[in-house]
């Protein structure tokens, strides 16, 4: 997240939150008030006593030594990660060494964890350093085979429920009710394919959703079936689109191709959760290679994701390109450097050319939502209906809608305000629903808004 002298900014350190409550108690611990004791070390380790409903006040360490995955600890009783009390100490400590002073060394409470984790990291990176036993080939391709089996026979039971759907008309789904949906969730996971699995949960919160939910339902039955045939049809497909069903299907693949040095720019990062996982999605453009790269991280319900990259950074880093994902999933490899602040910013497309270029992607893979998209200068308008925006270009005739949800976050307003009526730069997924604006730039110098 940080090194020693670069300390991060109030956005950045809201963004490690793992939901809207913890930003908001957090914002509240950011002051001097509740805190005693706060340091910081030379390797990057931030610690404090926040003083709390108790008589004892919560001790709180953060270790930021791995820039890319930060840890923290706290004796409150809070499960989530970071707590409240970690967020705060880092907004505090971002104020600057008037609040936060450098020390030499940590309290004893703060030192034996940190020594701990340094110790049980270096034990870890040896261990990754010998030598591994040799995998056995023909016991991974049985493997692969019986998975296989179970993902064909899942595939095609898949099928039928389809069409039993359709024999006896989408109305019908109104009355089951989301239990059948959830079955049929289950034996996909049974059959090893969790991308179909999801899916099918999707399209159980569908029916009975608000106007127009029938039409919705039939697309995605319509891009379900699609699926089932090109895994069932595989042998056929060209090798790229084959690799794309197997990476919707959620089988596993070797990285595609060799690594990609670069410096990575942070355009954005955003989380996503449901009752049993959160999904954090990290965009970086690639500035000398010019790529646009996805990372995804994931953590249990109630915890944030390992890996984070705030908005405004770089890093110094391989990328490896996964197959079957558009040319866009990737996972990180060696970081040569802790993530910087950097002036940079992607290059713009215009409305036309962001809409031609998520069309372009459909060609390669007919279940993509959305693409990574830069538009170049548009100014937030309001639409004809109700609650309704799109990003209109500055200099041609042409605008983008943006999605309902993104209409209805606060971010618009931060969008709104930063434009000011004028032009400004505007990352976000363009897809079929519309633009979801992420992050933007004043048409000046200055850093980035996180919209997300």
């Amino acid at each position: 997240m940080t090194q020693q002298g670069v300390r991060p900014s109030a956005d950045q350190v809201l963004a490690l939150a793992p939901d809207a409550a913890s930003r908001k108690a957090g914002s509240k611990l950011g002051a001097a008030g509740p805190w005693s004791g706060a340091g910081s070390g030379e390797e990057g380790a931030v610690w404090g006593l926040c003083k709390g409903s108790g008589s004892r006040p919560y001790q709180t360490v953060v270790d930021l030594a791995d820039a890319t995955a930060p840890a923290y600890k706290c004796s409150c009783p809070s499960r989530k990660f970071p707590c409240k009390h970690a967020l705060g100490l880092l907004l505090l400590w971002a104020a600057g060494d008037d609040v936060v002073p450098v020390a030499a060394d940590p309290p004893d409470w703060a030192g034996r964890w940190l020594a701990g984790r340094r110790g049980a990291a270096a034990k870890k990176a040896a261990a990754a350093g010998g030598s591994a036993a040799p995998a056995d080939p023909e016991a991974a391709r049985r493997r692969a085979e019986r998975r296989a089996g179970r993902v064909t026979a899942g595939a095609t039971e898949l099928e039928q429920r389809l069409s039993d759907l359709l024999r006896g008309g989408l109305a019908s789904a109104e009355q089951t009710g989301y239990a059948l949906w959830e079955e049929t969730a289950a034996r996909m996971v049974d059959a090893q394919a969790p991308g179909l699995a999801a899916r099918v949960r999707e399209m159980g919160a569908i029916p009975a959703s608000g106007p127009g939910w029938p039409a919705r339902l039939l697309e995605e039955c319509a891009l379900l079936h699609l699926l089932d045939q090109g895994w069932l049809h595989r042998d056929r497909l060209p090798g790229p689109l084959a690799a794309t069903v197997r990476s919707r299907l959620g089988l596993p693949a070797p990285a595609d191709g060799p690594p990609v040095r670069d410096r990575w720019l942070v355009l954005a990062q955003y989380d996503t959760a449901d009752p049993r996982l959160t999904t954090r999605r990290i965009w970086l453009h690639g500035v000398e290679s010019g790529h646009t790269r996805l990372l995804l991280s994931y953590g249990a319900a109630g915890r944030a994701p390992d890996l984070s990259l705030p908005v405004g950074l770089a890093l110094d880093a391989d990328l490896t390109l996964l197959p079957g994902t558009a040319g866009l999933r990737a996972a990180l490899g060696e970081q040569y450097a802790p993530p910087a602040p950097v002036q940079d910013r992607p290059p713009g497309l215009t409305a036309v050319q962001a809409a031609a270029r998520y069309g372009e992607a459909l060609r390669e893979d007919p279940w993509l939502e959305s693409v990574p998209v830069t538009l170049e200068a548009v100014v937030p308008v309001p639409g004809d209906a109700p609650g309704s925006w799109h990003l209109a270009d500055a200099a041609a005739d042409s605008a983008l809608p943006l999605t309902a949800a993104a209409g209805a976050r606060p971010g618009l307003w931060r969008l709104v305000a930063l434009a000011g009526g004028a032009p400004v730069r505007v990352f976000g997924e363009c897809g079929h629903r519309g633009f979801t604006p992420l992050t933007a730039w004043p048409a000046a110098a200055g850093d980035p808004v996180t919209l997300c």
